[in-house]
């Protein structure tokens, strides 16, 4: 992204759907349709017109924006296919095998759920505790929040809608590209989540993963003297999961322990694939140890070396990462490094309503703290 001017700045008057529509050598009709029903466009013209739209910097009008100089008051929160969203809901009838009703009461199917795997309402509770966070500052800020989340191909005219109804947007880092975010910067400020490892000027929130990781992994690999280690990755994609990662390799090289001879299972920040992933590696061998990349996959490791015969912590020692709320609760309670997520909604839509009073202000780069909390899955000694 080029850095000859601000977020949010622009110079100029602002293009027009008509502009839009000129460039690309279409009517106005089939620039609204490209931006709302894009699969009901021809691929050659929906690019052609995406192209212009890019090109020209246009972002589609929300009604209150029409009013010149006036702010809508709302701010965006967009969540685009990450951790899970565009994955299967494992109670969704769509994408699993059909159970068989016991009997039928009233009309009522009588099922017997008792198959093993994570429950589905430990999935996304880190983005509930995020857009928690996010709604209480807005509303002490006098702004209204605005959620919006987009699979595949709409991704882009999702993200250019919401960018025409507020006054600023919140996106979680890699979730949308950089050249769409730096095109919606161009009319508002966009505060990217997650990830402080790069130099895109736009403003970034995010906390300590690094040193989180490290911390809790030094505690099972010196502290309790653990070699047999497992670690169960997030996304590739994922800026949480590299640092993560990076935490957990520094760690175990401090202690000695040859990375090379850690095995990676892939849970993708998912208690249904951390799950699987588990099971399949009881079958062969019990590891001493499982250090998940986040809580939800810990929850579905937790699962898995239950249905698998074994106990924890006596048999297996499971970690977490993130501190949703249900960690606390599981059975054995989870041992974790807790980020402060609500704080970081909290945070973005501050950097958001500061940026709209001081445009011209240095990039935001915030690191909010974490903590490692001991509990019962890895105590503080064996």
């Amino acid at each position: 992204m080029a850095a000859t001017s601000s977020p949010g700045t622009s110079g100029g008057k602002a293009p027009t759907v008509y502009d839009v529509a000129d460039r690309a050598s279409v009517s106005i009709a089939t620039v609204s349709r490209v931006l709302r029903t894009p699969d009901a466009v021809r691929e050659t013209t929906r690019e052609r017109v995406m192209t212009a739209v890019r090109d020209l910097g246009y972002v589609p009008s929300g009604n209150a924006r029409a009013l010149a100089g006036r702010r809508t008051g709302v701010i965006g929160l967009c969540f685009p296919g990450h951790d899970g969203l565009d994955g299967e809901d494992p109670r969704d009838e769509t994408t699993r095998d059909p159970r068989p009703a016991m009997t039928l009461r009233g009309g009522v199917r009588i099922v017997d759920d008792r198959r093993p795997g994570p429950a589905p309402a430990m999935r996304n509770l880190y983005f509930d505790e995020v857009l928690r966070g996010a709604e209480v500052e807005a509303w002490r800020r006098g702004f209204a929040l605005m959620v919006a989340a987009g699979r595949g191909p709409s991704r882009e005219v999702i993200v250019n809608d919401i960018a025409g109804r507020v006054d600023g947007l919140a996106v979680l880092a890699r979730t949308v590209s950089d050249d769409l975010l730096a095109h919606v910067a161009r009319r508002i400020p966009v505060v990217v989540l997650a990830d402080a490892t790069r130099t895109d000027g736009f403003d970034h929130v995010s906390v300590d993963n690094a040193a989180g990781m490290q911390a809790l992994t030094t505690h099972v690999v010196t502290t309790l003297g653990v070699r047999d280690v497992v670690y169960v990755a997030g996304p590739q994609d994922s800026p949480d999961e590299a640092e993560r990662r990076r935490g957990f390799l520094a760690a175990l090289a401090a202690a000695g322990v040859a990375p090379e001879a850690v095995p990676v299972l892939r849970g993708d920040f998912r208690g249904d694939r951390a799950f699987e992933a588990v099971t399949r590696l009881l079958r062969e061998r019990t590891p001493r140890a499982l250090v998940c990349a986040n809580d939800q996959s810990a929850l579905g490791a937790l699962d898995a070396v239950r249905a698998g015969g074994l106990s924890v912590p006596g048999d297996v020692l499971v970690t977490g990462f993130d501190g949703i709320d249900v960690s606390r609760f599981t059975e054995p309670p989870l041992t974790t490094v807790a980020q402060p997520m609500a704080e970081l909604g909290r945070a973005a839509v501050r950097a958001i309503v500061d940026r709209l009073a001081q445009p011209q202000a240095p990039r935001l780069d915030t690191r909010l703290p974490v903590e490692v909390l001991l509990r019962e899955s890895c105590p503080p000694t064996l």
